[in-house]
């Protein structure tokens, strides 16, 4: 797929990179917490490596928890964030084809970011030939050993009755209840979430190398755990996490050749 052609919305299978182009991810901006008003600035900040980054964008990849709380009800959908969506509807209009990967704090997409901004949503992380280069791509929740509390909690509130049940509230409290546990529960960035567990401990680190057992991949990218990480796997294979947009600033670039983890500033 090339920088200014039709942007397909299921097929992302192979996306070729021309000369002088990138293709860049993010992850964990968390707008809305704690507040509107104190994520602001780092929306302004977002928004602004969006206008840095599309001037040679081939294409973008957004993987998981933009916001700190998202259910899309039948006719609606969060107040704000209209400086994020509208810059990301300026892109996907210009032609750079975005794609988006639900994290666990946006769960509840259902069709909003498709219709209206012409972007892609994906559940689940997704294989992807970029230039020459194999990826693995995803947010990162859930995966790996361990964790096995909130793999029951998220079937829980993926659960087509829970969100039926849930869309029963009026969105003023559905949305301020999400808002209130999400902040409660330290669930933006805990202090577990700034330190290197160990290469063993690193639950994400062990899902790559259990995949690598069934094909190579070239990259395994994703979110979620909100501290930016490059640890080689061996056999020209390298894991990289986003970190996150609260504390770290920091995102991904490949050029075809090369992954660079950096920070915005």
């Amino acid at each position: 797929m090339q920088n200014g052609s039709p942007q397909t919305m299921t097929d992302i299978h192979h996306i070729s990179i021309p000369d002088g182009k990138k293709v860049y991810f993010s992850s964990d901006n968390h707008l809305g917490a704690p507040t509107r008003e104190a994520s602001l600035p780092r929306e302004k900040k977002f928004v602004a490596w969006l206008d840095h980054i599309k001037k040679d964008a081939a294409a973008i990849f957004l993987l998981g928890d933009l916001f700190d709380f998202w259910f899309e009800y039948k006719s609606v959908v969060p107040k704000g964030f209209t400086r994020t969506l509208g810059k990301l509807a300026e892109i996907s209009d210009s032609g750079i084809p975005i794609f988006y990967f639900v994290g666990n704090h946006d769960l509840w997409m259902n069709g909003y970011f498709e219709e209206e901004l012409g972007i892609p949503v994906y559940h689940e992380p997704k294989e992807i030939i970029l230039g020459d280069s194999h990826f693995l791509i995803g947010h990162g929740d859930g995966l790996g050993p361990g964790d096995k509390g909130y793999k029951r909690m998220k079937k829980i509130f993926t659960n087509p009755l829970s969100k039926w049940l849930y869309r029963w509230l009026h969105p003023d409290w559905g949305v301020r209840l999400a808002q209130y546990f999400s902040v409660k529960n330290k669930l933006i960035s805990g202090d577990e979430d700034i330190k290197f567990l160990g290469e063993e401990n690193e639950w994400l680190v062990q899902y790559c190398k259990d995949k690598l057992k069934e094909k190579h991949r070239d990259y395994f990218v994703f979110g979620h755990r909100h501290l930016p990480m490059e640890i080689e796997l061996g056999n020209n294979s390298r894991y990289v996490n986003l970190g996150d947009w609260i504390t770290y600033f920091t995102y991904a670039a490949f050029d075809g050749k090369k992954l660079d983890l950096k920070e915005f500033s």
